[in-house]
């Protein structure tokens, strides 16, 4: 596609993979991702379709103690974080393929990225031989970009200070009055909705272009 390039980031309409995880831990270095869900979807929010699942916790990982705490007070979601769940081995290659089968590009969205990102890209790294990340690499390319972090995108398009960032600064209205439910498909339908709603805050602004740059 190289002599066709400029043409395709033109008129491709990227996909966003909104995606929200659940955990056992707070890093996938020590701890086991439980389960995550996706809303694939465009920026004038046209959806195509959603991935769901849960996962067996890793025999080489260890649960962590304040997390386990914190899911005791949270009953339902963890119920339906835990329930007929598969061995990651088997679901990370089956959202990898489900990706890939939807049209155009595809970025991965997620708030923060830091965190959720970073799951989905180690056990993307670990069982589907792929990342959340593209660039100069030989494996399995199923995401185009760095991705995007909804919560700098949120708190940046508020023209909130940093202090002030946080997904829950948003009204409700933003979320599509969807609760955030700890339950991985309802953040992500959420999340989903903010979005949408914070591309069409930034169609309202002025367009920043350069013909040359210092960036190389």
């Amino acid at each position: 596609m190289p002599a066709g390039r400029a043409v395709y980031n033109q008129v491709a309409s990227p996909i966003f993979i909104v995606t929200d995880i659940e955990s056992d831990g707070p890093t996938p270095l020590h701890n086991s991702m439980l389960s995550f869900a996706s809303v694939a979807i465009e920026a004038d929010g046209t959806r195509h379709g959603e991935f769901e699942a849960q996962l067996t916790q890793r025999a080489d990982r260890t649960t962590n103690e304040q997390t386990m705490a914190w899911w005791e007070t949270q009953p339902e979601a963890w119920a339906a974080t835990t329930a007929n769940a598969e061995a990651p081995s088997v679901v990370m290659p089956r959202f990898a393929d489900w990706v890939e089968a939807l049209p155009g590009p595809k970025v991965f969205v997620a708030a923060p990225m830091i965190f959720d990102g970073l799951w989905m890209d180690h056990y993307l790294d670990e069982f589907a031989g792929t990342r959340v990340l593209s660039g100069p690499f030989k494996q399995r390319q199923i995401f185009r970009g760095g991705g995007v972090c909804l919560y700098t995108m949120a708190g940046t398009l508020r023209g909130a200070p940093y202090l002030d960032w946080g997904m829950s600064k948003l009204p409700a209205e933003f979320y599509g009055h969807i609760a955030h439910t700890h339950k991985a498909i309802d953040d992500a339908r959420g999340f989903a909705n903010v979005l949408v709603e914070l591309f069409k805050l930034s169609r309202a602004l002025p367009a920043i272009t350069g013909s040359a740059s210092d960036f190389r």
